[in-house]
């Protein structure tokens, strides 16, 4: 494993922190004492603290330096209350368990769920940026939003999607509180109660449950370990079941990582095209590419409107920005009026 100069100090620090030598708001040795006391180099000595204050172990105060912002015997972190859970699915209950990460251990990295790690967000940058928005906005950063999303921020999702050749009418556009919002709202727009949905097999268990929230009748779609979504046993079904709408992940699905290929797309579009349903595509993992290019979305190759895209910030910026967008041209008038229901 990679080791940094910086851990010659940071590692004290910590140690001094878990066994109660240093205390929540003890100031720290300034940057100079570290880097003459450890014969470090000024970026080294602030990388440290960067490091410390990622894993919340360290906080900054502007023109005062640094702080201890944890201590084990702190209440945020050791007193809570316990709401009672309330259990109307316990297989469902089972499933968010496994995949919650829980006061696990800042120094272990989870993979239980699609998030980047602690030192993987820009930390810095956003806490920057937003300061930066709070200056210049005021109070109006607490007034009401229009329901469908900032229009500057539609705008800026629009130039992002364009330079991957997808192009989004802006006032199509709609900001939702969570990609599982936005699904709930899309399948709410074209589906009724006993209407029958083709998902993949296997895909992320919270997409059943939304499905299954709304009482609708499930049909799985095996995704092939090479080619992704399986377009020929889609027509298959679609011979005898009258399907309303197809969930999927055409660009590192979940849990597989498979990509479908432009031209699978454009298949699976003729087929969605001839029975008229529509497609509601996940797109929230299509910026982890590690080529020179970006995967078409299915959306790029849409002309009769049939598509619904949704994406997220969650796994390029962190999970905690409950921001997520969705586009939905053909049906975008039910849309709007699920959104409102949500605020």
């Amino acid at each position: 494993m990679k080791s940094y100069k910086y851990e010659i100090f940071t590692s004290v620090i910590e140690e001094q922190i878990r066994k109660r030598i240093l205390s929540k708001g003890q100031r720290l040795p300034s940057v100079r004492v570290i880097k003459t006391q450890y014969n470090l180099s000024t970026s080294s000595v602030q990388s440290g603290f960067d490091h410390l204050m990622i894993k919340g172990l360290v906080e900054s105060r502007p023109s005062s330096g640094y702080f201890v912002s944890y201590t084990p015997e702190d209440n945020s972190f050791q007193t809570r209350v316990e709401m009672p859970l309330v259990v109307r699915d316990p297989e469902f209950a089972k499933n968010i368990m496994l995949t919650s990460a829980r006061n696990k251990p800042s120094e272990v990295s989870s993979f239980n769920s699609a998030a980047p790690g602690d030192l993987v967000i820009p930390q810095k940058l956003i806490l920057r940026t937003m300061q930066e928005v709070i200056r210049e906005k005021g109070a109006a950063l607490l007034r009401y939003y229009p329901s469908n999303g900032l229009q500057d921020l539609r705008k800026q999702i629009s130039k992002q999607m364009a330079s991957h050749g997808c192009l989004m009418n802006p006032d199509e556009l709609i900001i939702t509180d969570g990609a599982l919002q936005a699904l709930t709202i899309a399948l709410g727009a074209v589906i009724q109660p006993g209407d029958i949905v083709a998902v993949e097999s296997p895909c992320v268990f919270s997409i059943l449950e939304a499905v299954a929230n709304l009482g609708l009748k499930i049909i799985e779609i095996p995704v092939h370990y090479e080619t992704g979504f399986d377009t020929e046993y889609l027509k298959k079904v679609c011979v005898s079941n009258e399907v309303k709408a197809v969930i999927l992940t055409p660009n590192f699905q979940n849990p597989t990582g498979i990509v479908m290929s432009d031209d699978a797309k454009k298949e699976l579009l003729a087929v969605a095209s001839i029975y008229q349903i529509p497609i509601i595509e996940n797109e929230v993992y299509g910026d982890l590419y590690f080529g020179e290019k970006r995967p078409s979305c299915i959306r790029s190759f849409d002309h009769s409107g049939l598509v619904m895209t949704y994406s997220s910030f969650s796994k390029n910026t962190g999970p905690g920005y409950p921001f997520r967008l969705a586009e939905y041209r053909t049906f975008l008038f039910p849309f709007r009026k699920g959104k409102v229901c949500y605020g």
